[in-house]
């Protein structure tokens, strides 16, 4: 969106605001939204609300332009709401917890982290397939919608989060939850809730992960605001070609993350999740931030600043652009780049390619780790902490890189961020123990995975009736079906709950019964 053109007063400082309005939004919100689906047992009102949201938001940052007065203000709400809806992230990482079994865990979190990285890389495809639209683009509705290259990604914004409210209806989406239930067979418990409170989740690991987390996101989030500006003041690159570079080293670290999310579980099959993501995640990590610091023979090529230093005449062939040469290369402003050696181009290359297979390592082990260490509770609330420290590394990103970068220069910008990752490498290291699921009992030797099944009375009274009442006989009522207390909604589902075993045989009468079991999946 062009700010500059449609209000004026919007200085760089403001801009700044306007960047950290989306992950300032959904920082604070996150554990709220977390919050709310671990109170209602449920994802899809939050889901729902959050979508709304985003569309009503998407839709108003669109319309910036029939804003007659203080667009800037307007921009920042819309930013800023577009990232409270963000926050439907944490529902999502909770709910993938819960809907599915330890063994499937790891290869899900990849997948999820595949679908973000596959919108990064769509992302700015759209926008350069609407660029052609121009800054006049086509009106629509008697000119109440502008289609232009600035809005054009809203709106398909707009679209696709419609698409995404009809798939959380409820004829569309059904929530199944087998996570607690598992852990409950393997226990030989009753009832859900008595299954996650008894498993005590180890808050140090847990922490030691959000912290990871956000040392993590910071690195990637430093690199990514840094690049091209980085590239164009060590290779006195100018815009053009730094945008053109980037793109295409960017594009093929987006191929070989995508190569790496999908190699991640097979990986996992052979080492321990907590060394693969020690060993390849943070190694590469650690490595790919010590390869940025300089080591070139000399220090970068010194430019003057455009507009500052050289006078302009008004003569159109004498005066300078700002892609000449005298302006490419490290703005002499920045002291520092008298001085300190210029970093390579091989440096750079190879230290990105580390990065490109250490962070989806580091990033989606994380959460897997993290979603079996806390075990089968609901999660919201702490895949809302996890989220809102991910958002807070890129609140800090921009201004690490305009206190530290522009003020001190490469060596104290990827020594501290290179100091900063093998501190927490090494954390993880000394942390290496607590960093795997916890060890539970199999009272009823469950070893088999256990998934729902679904049986109609008739089932009970031609196959069922036996085992209830040897199981009611010898006291062993881990083997009676089981309807957990949240879903006991009406008179047609029976089953047992940790106080209603006694009602067993006034249950078992009621007409058109459905009885939700736990069953092993060589049952089925």
């Amino acid at each position: 969106m062009a700010i500059f053109e449609e209000d004026p007063s919007a200085g760089k400082e403001f801009m700044g605001l306007i960047v950290a309005a989306n992950p300032l939004g959904q920082m604070i919100f996150s554990p709220l939204f977390g919050w709310w689906s671990n109170k209602i047992h449920s994802i899809r009102i939050p889901m729902i609300c959050s979508l709304t949201l985003f569309t009503v938001a998407s839709a108003m940052y669109s319309s910036l332009e029939l804003k007659p007065d203080n667009v800037k203000y307007w921009m920042w709400a819309s930013r800023f709401l577009i990232g409270v809806s963000s926050s439907n992230t944490a529902v999502c990482r909770s709910y993938l917890s819960d809907a599915t079994r330890l063994s499937e865990r790891t290869n899900a979190v990849s997948m999820i982290s595949l679908a973000q990285v596959l919108g990064f890389i769509i992302g700015p495809g759209l926008q350069a397939l609407v660029t052609p639209l121009g800054s006049d683009g086509i009106q629509l509705f008697g000119g109440g919608v502008v289609f232009n290259m600035y809005t054009a990604p809203s709106w398909i914004n707009v679209v696709m989060s419609i698409g995404n409210l009809i798939m959380f209806m409820p004829a569309v989406f059904e929530e199944r939850r087998v996570a607690a239930r598992e852990i409950m067979i393997m226990q030989g418990k009753t009832s859900e809730k008595e299954t996650w409170k008894s498993i005590k989740p180890d808050y140090v690991s847990a922490w030691t992960l959000i912290v990871a987390f956000f040392v993590l996101v910071f690195n990637f989030v430093l690199l990514e605001t840094l690049g091209t500006s980085l590239t164009m003041e060590q290779f006195a690159w100018s815009n053009e070609q730094a945008v053109h570079y980037m793109g295409i080293l960017m594009s093929v670290g987006a191929i070989v993350a995508l190569i790496t999310f999908v190699a991640i579980n097979p990986l996992c099959k052979f080492f321990p999740e907590n060394q693969v993501l020690i060993w390849g995640g943070f190694s590469l990590m650690v490595l790919g931030r010590v390869l940025y610091i300089p080591w070139g023979d000399g220090p970068p090529k010194v430019a003057e600043v455009y507009n500052v230093t050289i006078p302009l005449t008004g003569n159109s062939t004498l005066d300078l652009t700002p892609d000449d040469e005298i302006f490419l290369g490290c703005p002499r402003t920045q002291q520092w780049c008298e001085i300190t050696p210029a970093l390579t181009l091989s440096q750079f290359i190879i230290g990105y390619a580390f990065t490109s297979i250490g962070y989806p390592i580091g990033v989606t082990l994380i959460q897997t780790i993290f979603s079996k260490v806390l075990g089968p509770r609901p999660q919201g609330v702490w895949m809302g902490l996890m989220t809102g420290s991910g958002c807070l590394s890129r609140v800090m990103g921009p201004v690490f890189v305009g206190s530290i970068y522009t003020r001190l220069g490469t060596y104290w910008t990827f020594g501290l961020t290179s100091v900063m990752m093998l501190v927490s490498m090494i954390w993880l290291l000394l942390s290496r123990k607590r960093l795997i699921p916890p060890i539970y009992d199999t009272a009823t030797a469950a070893a088999d995975p256990v998934e729902l099944k679904d049986l109609k009375k008739t089932d009970i009274e031609q196959n069922g009736m036996s085992s209830v009442g040897a199981a009611i006989a010898t006291g062993n009522l881990s083997t009676l079906p089981y309807i957990d207390e949240a879903e006991a909604t009406d008179d047609k589902q029976i089953g047992v709950s940790a106080e209603g075993h006694e009602e067993m045989s006034h249950l078992l009468n009621a007409k058109n019964a459905t009885i939700v079991a736990i069953g092993r999946s060589s049952d089925t």
